[in-house]
């Protein structure tokens, strides 16, 4: 590829608005939007309005397609609570930069109330469902691959498509012992047993902690989604696994749509897709984390 300035990829963004607003559209200035790790990111002002643009010289070439199908999936749902930024143009990475060009969202001043929307609106969110688990395409968490084939049981899709899935990959990447992967295969062999509750096919986030939702001056905002559909109590296992959503989001989301008594026990299974996928990114701790969750479930 290509070496790509930040003014390159400016001008490959501006001759798009072009193309969709008309000839007379002019760049006004950009500067810097901070926030993120991966990605460069500007806000855009023009003539026709503000836009938040990210890119990555480096990224798998489709993931800001993959990301902007996610938007696209949850800006189609019928949500009072919660605005999702709408997709202006989205490129895979070939010659010049992947990017991924949205409308812009101007921060919050005032807040209040937020939380309880939040809480709503990401119930609402969950209401939207499939007739099976999965989504329509592979998607990323983080830079991991999900492969979201579409399944018909909840059980199966967590255990192979999820669980298991990571369990190679890391075996692969960075190796397991025969006694660690005894325990996974063990535990994923058991995973119908532990998910024997009802479930319906949920639209989720799918990578939802506090770097990934917004408060923004016309209310709470998802950003950077790892969509798919799934058992709604995936999503509250991230939520609670780094914290940050108050009391009151758990509170409306329990009004909006309440919660079966026993989901607290899945929580630490769930949370295991997560620690896992961190395990195979960053190293680190992650790994005996993990693989104390799955000798608990064995």
């Amino acid at each position: 590829m290509a070496f790509y300035k930040e003014n390159d990829v400016i001008q490959l963004c501006l001759e798009r608005l072009k193309t969709i607003y008309g000839s007379q559209v002019r760049l006004s200035g950009s500067k810097p939007v901070g926030g993120g790790c991966i990605n460069h990111s500007l806000k855009i002002s023009t003539s026709v309005g503000d836009f938040f643009l990210k890119w990555n010289p480096s990224s798998p070439p489709d993931l800001f397609m993959k990301e902007a199908a996610g938007l696209a999936e949850m800006y189609s749902v019928d949500n009072p609570y919660l605005l999702v930024p709408k997709v202006i143009w989205s490129r895979e990475a070939d010659e010049s930069p992947g990017l991924l060009l949205m409308e812009y969202l101007e921060p919050a001043t005032d807040t209040s109330g937020f939380d309880e929307q939040l809480g709503r609106g990401i119930a609402r969110l969950h209401r939207k469902t499939a007739s099976t688990y999965g989504f329509h395409h592979s998607n990323y968490c983080g830079t991991t691959v999900q492969d979201n084939t579409w399944t018909s049981k909840w059980p199966e899709f967590f255990a192979r498509r999820r669980i298991w899935n990571l369990v190679r990959q890391i075996n692969d990447s960075r190796g397991m012992s025969s006694a660690e992967l005894n325990v996974y295969e063990r535990m994923v062999d058991k995973i119908p047993r532990l998910l024997f509750h009802q479930t319906i096919p949920s639209l989720i986030h799918g990578d939802l902690w506090s770097g990934n939702y917004m408060y923004t001056s016309n209310g709470p905002a998802l950003i950077d989604p790892a969509c798919y559909y799934a058992d709604r109590e995936m999503e509250l296992g991230m939520m609670q696994l780094f914290g940050g959503f108050s009391p009151a989001v758990w509170g409306a989301y329990q009004e909006e749509w309440a919660l079966p008594e026993s989901w607290q026990q899945r929580i630490p299974l769930y949370q295991l897709y997560h620690i896992l996928n961190h395990h195979l990114l960053f190293g680190g701790s992650y790994g005996r984390q993990a693989l104390e969750i799955a000798k608990a479930f064995v």
